[in-house]
């Protein structure tokens, strides 16, 4: 006969257990802010929602069901009730750091949702684990405000893997840089000069505007944007406008673009519609002492010399005309090579003996 108590023997038949042990159980009860498990052990193993998950004010009756099986960690093998504490989330969240290891170690693309957006940055959470991404290494540009990214799901690398002192850092920037280098070495491979494209106005200077190619940016420079003068680019464009646009040069990373298409080229019938002897109408663009320069269309300006304003003697054209007056004249010289046109209203008045015969007439 044993000389052991009833309940002795009852003790010694349940396995003992110690602070750390990851042990199995089954749910015998669920409560919304915590899970008893039948652990094998004398007593019942306890884990509270906070021990379960980091989910605040979540009812553990709407996740975890009686009869289900559970593993968890040991916390403490008796809370001073008897009870044994048990943690779900820490060995989850063990587990997953050794996910988070390995993808750090082969440089792999992980995907998760952005469970909190911190003041530096975003927290994601790999199988339990979590992961802080800085507001730094979340884009490849600058971004203010990062609440559109609550809920969403994106991918990162682990670019520091520290977890003893619980640093375990996501790189987003990394992969966006590298699929925008790769998008613009395959946009650069396929476009020449000459080619026409369609872009997105990205940004609007006093020089000229830039222009998104899909991934790459060009520079509409201001002398492109017309055949004619263009002194304030915004009063043309705005951010956002869709333009179609001629690739006039690609020289490294570099883009010139231009909307000065060949076939707009105000020049091409110049031989037509300014030879010697037309008679043109054009608005002063600007003046000098010598003369007065005419717009006959954008991109064409022709000189009138002060000998040419008039029969009369006229000092300087600022005398008699004023920029943007229309005026009448005709074509006394071209010069397509050098795109040169010299304009007379003088040959359109009459000869002083024209003009006496004509008041004779009158008479």
């Amino acid at each position: 006969m044993s000389d052991l108590t009833f309940e002795q023997m009852l003790e010694e038949s349940f396995k003992t257990i110690h602070n750390g042990e990851v042990v199995e159980g089954t749910v015998i009860d669920v409560k919304p802010d915590e899970i008893i498990l039948n652990i094998g052990y004398k007593a019942d193993g306890i884990i509270s929602r906070s021990e379960y998950t980091n989910e605040p004010n979540v009812d553990l009756t709407t996740i975890v069901s009686v009869g289900d099986s559970m593993t968890a960690k040991v916390l403490k093998v008796n809370d001073g009730e008897g009870q044994v504490l048990l943690t779900y989330k820490r060995l989850a969240a063990e587990k997953g750091n050794e996910r988070l290891r390995e993808a750090f170690e082969n440089k792999e693309v992980l995907k998760a949702p952005v469970t909190q957006i911190l003041g530096g940055g975003l927290s994601v959470v790999v199988e339990e684990a979590r992961v802080f991404i800085p507001a730094s290494l979340v884009s490849d540009t600058y971004e203010k405000d990062l609440s559109k990214y609550q809920g969403q799901e994106i991918e990162f690398v682990i670019s520091e893997f520290n977890p003893r002192r619980n640093r375990i850092i996501g790189d987003r920037r990394h992969l966006l840089v590298a699929e925008k280098a790769e998008k613009q070495k395959e946009i650069f491979a396929n476009l020449h000069a000459g080619d026409t494209v369609e872009g997105v106005v990205k940004n609007i200077t006093d020089f000229g505007a830039f222009i998104d190619l899909g991934g790459v940016d060009g520079l509409l420079h201001i002398s492109e944007m017309s055949w004619g003068r263009v002194d304030n680019p915004k009063k043309l464009f705005h951010v956002g406008e869709t333009v179609k646009v001629l690739v006039k040069d690609v020289h490294d990373t570099k883009i010139a673009l231009s909307l000065k298409f060949p076939e707009t080229n105000p020049w091409l019938h110049a031989a037509e519609d300014y030879a010697v002897g037309n008679v043109v109408t054009g608005k002063v663009a600007r003046m000098t002492d010598f003369g007065a320069f005419v717009e006959l269309v954008p991109g064409v300006d022709a000189l009138l010399h002060v000998s040419q304003i008039s029969r009369a003697h006229v000092e300087k054209p600022a005398d008699v005309l004023k920029v943007g007056q229309e005026i009448t004249a005709k074509v006394v010289d071209l010069n397509e090579e050098e795109k040169k046109i010299s304009l007379s209203m003088k040959a359109l008045e009459p000869a002083a003996e024209e003009a006496k015969e004509e008041v004779a007439e009158a008479e």
